[in-house]
């Protein structure tokens, strides 16, 4: 039986440990938090559930429907499509085929062409029965350029898809490869948006209970200060111990990846944003249907999302839970932020107070994704570009995703199995 050594409980690792666990090797996993997630992680504050800056689950993802058992997850779906709100306005935007309920308004909304509506359509066509391993390619262009070509008028950009699309990437510019795009669009138009009942945390719990199950041993608390490979095996520092091992696997965040292996391609722009919670009363509807709310004015926020509403536990009795998501890392206080949120709501509300909307947390999540720009997957690291024995997993070896994530504790596995 051979010993692998497993750096980092985030999604990746932990889809490493179980397939490896599974296929009989003995895998000991070292996560340097008191609990796993990485990225995605939740917590409890006074009776709320918070989630480590807004994240969601697209179920249609590929690896998703291999890894998870999405039943056990409880999910609470979001509806499709989202609402467009500036000062004194507000509009749905819906995919018809999936939100039959909102197609007329979707049909009447102003903020987008007649023929931007059409063009979705053949996007949805094209893109939601294309070959998933087959998304991610075409020529080095972002996304701006990508419906440029398409033919998508800048009313389509500004009011729908730099909101919504910036808050998939972080980039708001639009400035991201195309294919990112066109991945998660034909995802939307698969599957569903959705969050489990017990947070996005249950998902990398589940993980772990799964690479428990195989045989995996996951050891929280514990730091690896130093991995080295070589021809016959590799040798890992954790917890001021010497562990050696056939084979390592490092699936820990960038930078520490970086660290620890020295593959230099390994990419470590990043990109941040600032996630507030607030709570308000439990029956204040701000009229969504269950969709995300997206500033087409710019500025902060760049979308609010009434969590609460979609997922009820979420928020204790009596209470609602928004949360409101600014892009980058702005260079201004919680409170200052929590005030343009505010302001914010009050104009694109002008019916409501907001009197009692109270700011429970707030996330400032500088490394959410690493830079994507046209052509960079050609930049990326293999799974096996350390020296020795060593591999790579992690959503810096596929893309910026959880699919990315996921899908690379697989390849990492397929490595490691192949070699010892």
């Amino acid at each position: 039986m051979s010993d692998v050594v497993i750096v980092g409980g985030g999604l990746a690792g932990l889809v490493a440990a179980r397939r490896l666990a599974a296929e009989g090797a003995d895998v000991t996993l070292f996560e340097r938090r008191d609990e796993v997630g990485g990225r995605v992680r939740s917590r409890e504050v006074d009776g709320f559930t918070l989630d480590r800056g807004f994240q969601v689950l697209f179920s249609a993802y590929p690896a998703v429907r291999e890894e998870l058992d999405l039943d056990a997850l409880d999910l609470r779906t979001f509806a499709p499509g989202a609402t467009i709100a500036r000062p004194d306005h507000r509009s749905t935007l819906a995919d018809p085929f999936r939100a039959p309920f909102a197609a007329i308004e979707s049909a009447m909304n102003p903020d987008v062409t007649l023929g931007d509506k059409f063009r979705v359509l053949r996007l949805r066509r094209e893109l939601g029965n294309a070959d998933p391993e087959t998304l991610l390619d075409g020529p080095e262009e972002s996304i701006r350029d990508y419906l440029d070509r398409r033919g998508f008028s800048d009313r389509f950009v500004e009011n729908f898809a730099a909101p919504f699309y910036g808050g998939i990437t972080l980039d708001r510019s639009l400035s991201t490869d195309a294919g990112v795009f066109r991945y998660t669009f034909s995802m939307l138009s698969r599957g569903s948006t959705a969050v489990p009942a017990d947070g996005m945390g249950a998902v990398p719990a589940q993980l772990a209970d799964r690479a428990r199950a195989a045989g995996a041993t996951i050891e929280t608390g514990i730091e690896v200060s130093g991995v080295e490979g070589d021809e016959g095996g590799a040798t890992v520092e954790a917890g001021g111990e010497t562990v050696d091992a056939d084979a390592v696997v490092v699936a820990t965040d960038p930078r520490s990846a970086t660290d620890l292996t020295g593959v230099e391609s390994i990419p470590t722009d990043a990109l941040g944003c600032v996630t507030q919670y607030f709570s308000t009363r439990e029956h204040r509807s701000l009229d969504t249907g269950y969709r995300i709310v997206l500033n087409a004015s710019g500025g902060a926020p760049n979308t609010v999302a009434p969590l609460s509403t979609v997922a009820p536990e979420y928020a204790p009795d009596g209470k609602a839970l928004l949360s409101a998501t600014t892009l980058g890392d702005p260079d201004r206080s919680d409170e200052e932020l929590a005030t343009a949120v505010r302001d914010a709501l009050v104009t694109w509300y002008p019916e409501h107070r907001f009197d009692d909307l109270e700011l429970v947390a707030t996330d400032r999540v500088e490394f959410a994704q690493f830079a994507q720009p046209p052509g960079f997957r050609d930049d990326l690291p293999a799974v096996d570009d350390p020296d020795g024995s060593v591999y790579l997993a992690g959503d810096y070896t596929q893309w910026s995703s959880i699919q990315g994530a996921l899908e690379s504790g697989q390849v990492a596995a397929d490595a490691v199995s192949g070699e010892i």
